[in-house]
């Protein structure tokens, strides 16, 4: 432990170092461009230095301004369908025609194949007529009821029905006669005998009724599937959006489940992303995205995060995020590459200067802020750029003037002047040939201190 706290005093010392030599070769710098002008002054006139102690420099000023900044989060991703089907076939059969090319647009339920229906149309006959013999046996009428009449409103039920109970009549005549005596047992036998039979074919038409409910099911299901693959036999699109794939071709042979076509959905679009998990506090669903892909660098489309994850890829340490992009013109096509930025929030009343007024050296910003006619110079910490203006992140407070111009004859104590352009010409004069003699001496003397 005591290492590594002491390599960590070490790198703080050596950052801190970094930084001191950094504003002390600015500042050398700029002693080194007074001094060489004081001299070039000097050998014109004993004494020209422009960074003399009598002598202040002229500079443009301007307040610091507050500015509203939108805050953004780097993005790159995949336009994708989100909703994309590849078709196939349900049924067998001889293609008879395509109606649709690559790049055509359908909506739900457009042809996509047509199958040859003759062999489906036949099915369909043949189940219909298997329908219609039970629904005869089990005397439904289609026209009123679809379902089956009771049991004991059965034609065969009822014969079956009236059998027995004759049968039932005659064999208690037949017990009362033998009883007297005037009926042979013979006969008597013979009744009874009767009535078992007919009992039994009652129990036989009965159990038949049932068997043939239970098979109109079994007709009727068969008589649907029939149907439903004679209108299979046109291949229709589930969604609407664009051929992308045209796999088949009239006279060809397929079987169930061939894929003929693969649409895509055009508009809207999804752009798949992932973003770092640093921004997982400031991504929410909503927010506007902007973003620009290579065929139209020219051109900025927008779209809305629609889906964020709420878990983090461990590998790449990002979450995924979708954002939907409306595609009313279909210029954007599903595998373009986007690049571009989330609009997360707007800050208002951020501190930003000129850009005139940010000189950086050796990776230090800083800025000259005037006070009592003095320029101190200010190591700021910079952010976002707009227009003209670069945002102060660090450094300032806010109520500062800061100089614009001249900034490289500045340094910490330099007495600066802001007045108008003829004052300062006439400094200028002083300093260049030393012509004006006394004057030229004074800028001279301050140079040689």
């Amino acid at each position: 432990m005591r290492e590594t706290s002491t390599d960590r005093k070490r790198a703080g010392c050596a950052s801190f170092t970094r930084v001191a030599l950094a504003l002390a070769w600015v500042g050398a710098a700029t002693a080194a461009c007074n001094t060489t002008a004081g001299q070039t002054d000097g050998a014109g006139g004993r004494g020209g230095g422009r960074g003399g102690a009598g002598q202040a420099v002229h500079v443009d000023t301007a307040a610091l301004q507050r500015i509203t900044v939108e805050r953004r989060v780097d993005l790159s991703g995949t336009l994708v369908s989100p909703d994309q089907a590849r078709v196939s076939s349900e049924v067998a059969g001889v293609i008879k025609e395509v109606p649709v090319q690559l790049g055509s647009e359908v909506r739900v339920g457009d042809a996509l194949v047509r199958i040859e229906p003759r062999e489906l149309t036949l099915a369909l006959d043949r189940a219909e007529s298997a329908l219609r013999q039970v629904e005869a046996q089990l005397g439904i009428d289609r026209t009123k009821d679809k379902q089956p009449p009771p049991d004991d409103q059965i034609a065969s039920v009822r014969q079956a029905m009236a059998s027995r109970d004759d049968a039932r009549a005659a064999f208690e005549r037949a017990q009362q006669l033998s009883g007297r005596g005037l009926l042979p047992n013979s006969d008597r036998d013979t009744a009874e005998t009767r009535l078992k039979v007919s009992e039994a074919n009652y129990e036989a038409a009965i159990d038949t009724v049932r068997s043939l409910k239970a098979s109109l099911q079994d007709r009727r299901a068969s008589y649907e599937l029939a149907q439903k693959k004679v209108a299979d036999a046109v291949v229709r699109a589930p969604v609407a959006g664009s051929v992308s794939e045209r796999l088949v071709q009239p006279g060809e042979f397929i079987r169930e489940n061939t894929p003929v076509a693969t649409i895509v959905q055009m508009n809207p679009l999804k752009l798949k992303t992932a973003i770092q998990e640093k921004n997982a506090g400031v991504i929410s669903v909503g927010q506007s995205v902007d973003f620009v892909v290579e065929a139209f660098l020219n051109r900025t489309f927008h779209g809305k995060v629609a889906y964020v994850s709420p878990a983090v890829d461990q590998a790449t340490r990002t979450f995924p995020v979708e954002v939907l992009v409306d595609n009313p013109d279909r210029v954007l096509k599903p595998g373009f590459f986007a690049k571009g930025t989330v609009l997360t929030h707007l800050d208002d009343t951020v501190v930003a200067a000129p850009d005139d007024a940010v000189s950086t050296m050796a990776g230090v910003s800083t800025v000259y802020v005037i006070e009592d006619g003095k320029a101190r110079q200010q190591v700021v910490t910079l952010g976002a750029r707009q227009d003209k203006v670069i945002e102060i992140v660090d450094g300032l407070k806010g109520n500062e003037v800061v100089a614009t111009s001249n900034v490289n004859q500045l340094a910490t104590g330099t007495k600066v002047r802001t007045g108008g352009a003829d004052e300062d010409t006439t400094g200028r004069g002083d300093g260049r040939g030393g012509r004006q003699g006394g004057r030229g001496r004074g800028r001279g003397e301050g140079a040689g201190q």
